[in-house]
């Protein structure tokens, strides 16, 4: 990983089963280590070097003989499993109470499969093109209704053989809901339809289908044909359909209530920003391998990704563990990282959760480390005399901002007209993919993109929304500090919160200092590598890095 030069990915996946009434501790035991599993292959992992951990809940067992029944039916049923399909639990995450006063919770059990696959191998779940058949393959069940471990090895490998061939384009295996909703989970994604075979009955397709697999295949692959993926984004079953959007609605509006996701958009037409730069600042003193200095500050968790962009661009990192033990330990960082940054040529600052993420967490630590009188003059010192880069991503921006480095290129005291960052208007944490727009390439990090360019990124915050007063808006965008904007897929400046996950004003995800030299951002364009987002296609590599190496050199 140091190297990055593997090309394998670490894969996880879970079963889960409540104990429902009509199913015992020991079968929704044995249905959650089978249906772990099953996705693991599903996923393309071959069945090998597959491990499990386990999470249960039991509700207060008092004097109740059937209440402690329940974990000893639970022990054996997932024994039982392990034991059929040759697969060890390397251990399991302490048991969590299921009661609180005179509530309980209903018994629960969850198993985490876990292994390692070829990333080449790699497989997504979501349906791909319209004329695709989709085929079913079962194990058989014993007189509980249970799959055999015998068949379920053999379907493994049936399964594995026709993905290595080059024959299966999606793979999904269902849980509850049956293959109704597994169906409906495969191609609402890409805005597909199915059209279910005549005689399929509405009882087989929502029953429990637990082992079984479905195949996403164009050629006479073997097996039970459920149907056929179609364009017009409706299900259908003889004489019925229904539109999948209307299945959309229902089920995520299900808990709109209690955790909204649409949040309505402010009425208001927002602008696209262009800046074209037509020179940048360049440093006095060339260097052919400039060092980058990675602070690690307490909940640092982008550090590693970091320095193996730095690294694949030509740069030479070096993560700085800040020690916060003690007073003594902080005094300690705080005259180390100033040493270390008078050999060092840029500043990047990562993301992660530093301060426990509760609020202002990164002001409170990350700032305070960068006042401190050293590292203070040293940061400035880079910036004024020996013409260095800083950049900050996430955390890192919220640092950058609450510091004053940007916008105004310098650390200072905010004022309460100074630009922030707060909570996402959704109000929790947003984790996904989003589209951002080259608005101005004036800073040497983006000086080998163009305004307009589009690139994707992954985002993973709380607190990112953008919040300044219109002047300081319009003084930033008139000087080419506003870097990037959230867009949504025509590539139009967005205030929907699909596509600007934190409510921005005018959408803004980056921005610069007045020279550009300093960039902070929230997305993470450090998180690049071939086969990180197979599923959502997009250009992901704003070339930074390179950009920053080139600056110097």
């Amino acid at each position: 990983l140091e190297q990055g030069h593997t090309e394998d990915c670490s894969l996880m996946s879970w079963g889960f089963n409540p104990f429902l009434s009509e199913k015992s501790p020991y079968h929704g035991a044995y249905l959650a280590v089978v249906e772990s599993v099953c996705k693991l292959v599903a996923s393309g992992a071959a069945f090998r070097d597959v491990y499990l951990s386990f999470q249960e809940y039991f509700e207060r067992l008092g004097r109740d003989p059937k209440r402690w029944g329940k974990p000893l039916a639970a022990l054996l049923g997932a024994f039982e499993a392990q034991m059929g399909l040759g697969v060890a639990a390397i251990g399991g995450k302490d048991s969590m109470s299921g009661s609180f006063e005179k509530l309980d919770v209903p018994p629960t059990l969850v198993s985490f499969a876990v292994t390692t696959a070829k990333t080449d191998e790699i497989l997504s779940p979501e349906a791909k093109a319209a004329g695709h058949r989709l085929i079913r393959l079962a194990p058989e069940q014993d007189e509980h209704g249970l799959p055999t471990a015998e068949s379920l090895l053999r379907l493994f490998e049936t399964v594995t053989g026709l993905m290595r061939a080059g024959k299966v384009y999606a793979c999904y295996t269902p849980g509850q809901g049956g293959d109704a909703a597994a169906v409906w989970k495969m191609a609402i994604g890409n805005g597909l339809g199915f059209r279910f075979r005549e005689e399929l009955s509405v009882d087989a397709l929502f029953g429990y289908d637990y082992g079984a697999f479905l195949l996403e295949v164009d050629e006479n692959v073997p097996g039970e044909t459920l149907g056929v993926f179609t364009e017009d984004g409706a299900f259908a079953l003889g004489g019925e359909s229904l539109p999948c959007s209307e299945l959309l609605e229902l089920f995520e509006g299900k808990l709109e209530s209690v955790y909204p996701c649409n949040i309505p958009a402010p009425d208001c037409r927002l602008e696209t920003f262009t800046y074209t730069a037509k020179e940048r600042p360049a440093p006095a003193i060339k260097v052919a391998r400039p060092r980058v200095l990675i602070p690690a500050f307490p909940g640092t968790n982008c550090e590693v990704d970091s320095a193996r962009a730095v690294s694949d661009a030509g740069a030479e990192p070096e993560i700085f563990v800040i020690r916060n033990l003690s007073a003594e330990g902080i005094a300690r960082s705080v005259e180390r990282f100033a040493e270390r940054l008078k050999d060092s040529q840029m500043i990047f600052i990562p993301g992660g959760f530093s301060g426990g993420d509760e609020p202002d967490g990164s002001g409170k630590f990350i700032t305070a480390f960068f006042r401190s009188g050293p590292v203070k003059e040293g940061v400035m010192e880079l910036l004024d005399r020996r013409d260095g880069l800083i950049c900050g991503i996430c955390n890192g921006f919220q640092a950058l901002i609450k510091l004053g480095l940007v916008p105004c290129g310098r650390i200072t005291e905010p004022d309460e007209k100074a630009p922030t960052l707060t909570f996402n208007t959704i109000a929790r944490h947003q984790s996904r993919i989003v589209r951002t727009r080259i608005a101005s390439n004036k800073s040497p990090w983006l000086s080998l993109t163009e305004p307009g360019e589009i690139y994707s990124v992954p985002i993973s915050h709380g607190e990112g929304r953008f919040l300044a007063d219109e002047a300081a808006i319009r003084a930033l965008a008139a000087n080419g500090q506003i870097a990037t904007q959230y867009v949504d897929l025509e590539g139009r400046v967005s205030d929907d919160v699909r596509f600007n996950p934190n409510g921005s004003l005018c959408a803004i995800e980056g921005i610069t200092s007045p020279d550009g030299r300093v960039f902070g951002k929230m997305g993470h364009a450090e998180r690049i590598g071939s086969n990180l987002y197979k599923n959502v296609p997009g250009r992901y590599d704003l070339r930074m890095f390179e950009a920053a190496v080139r600056y110097f050199r």
